[in-house]
């Protein structure tokens, strides 16, 4: 089980020129992402090297024995006051089930609420191969708020889950 105590994990929120290519190997071994989809990912990052702060565009990559793990990227949504999207929860296939996107999850909450933040939206597919990334939501306090039919293609709904986050300890 990869945990806080294990020394080789290890969390960072600074993006590096490497991640692109980190984040296109791990989101690749989903094997459900299509080839669009895995590009859109990288041009995140691409995007808050680019820009910084200011493209709206924040991660926290998890590193085991200094490599790029999984990862999450998330912002604040425009127009609203402290309500913020997860655009992006990967954990390379091979470490999954350990426990790492959990904690990648919660230590986004975190930072999110540390910011103001209130509440935190996920998208998904209804997919039956997205089952299991939907019941991982749901252990992890989100419950679906809308399904949109045929979002992504007929009989593809796309499913958002929120979950309101508690004032962060002071």
């Amino acid at each position: 089980m990869l945990t806080n105590a294990n020394p080789a994990l290890t969390f960072r929120d600074e993006v590096r020129p490497t991640d692109g290519a980190a984040v296109r190997t791990i989101v690749e071994s989903a094997g459900f992402f299509h080839p669009h989809e895995v590009e859109v990912a990288v041009e995140l990052v691409q995007e808050r090297l680019g820009k910084g702060r200011a493209s709206g565009y924040l991660f926290l990559f998890a590193e085991v024995a200094g490599t790029v793990a999984g990862y999450t990227c998330f912002g604040e949504i425009p127009c609203t006051e402290g309500s913020y999207d997860l655009y992006w929860i990967a954990v390379d296939a091979r470490l999954r089930g350990q426990g790492l996107g959990r904690e990648l999850l919660r230590r986004s909450e975190e930072t999110i609420a540390a910011s103001g933040g209130r509440q935190v939206y996920i998208e998904t597919s209804s997919r039956p191969l997205y089952d299991p990334t939907r019941a991982f939501y749901v252990r992890c306090g989100y419950h679906e708020a809308a399904r949109l039919p045929d979002f992504y293609a007929r009989g593809d709904a796309k499913v958002i889950y929120v979950r309101h986050l508690p004032p962060p300890a002071p």
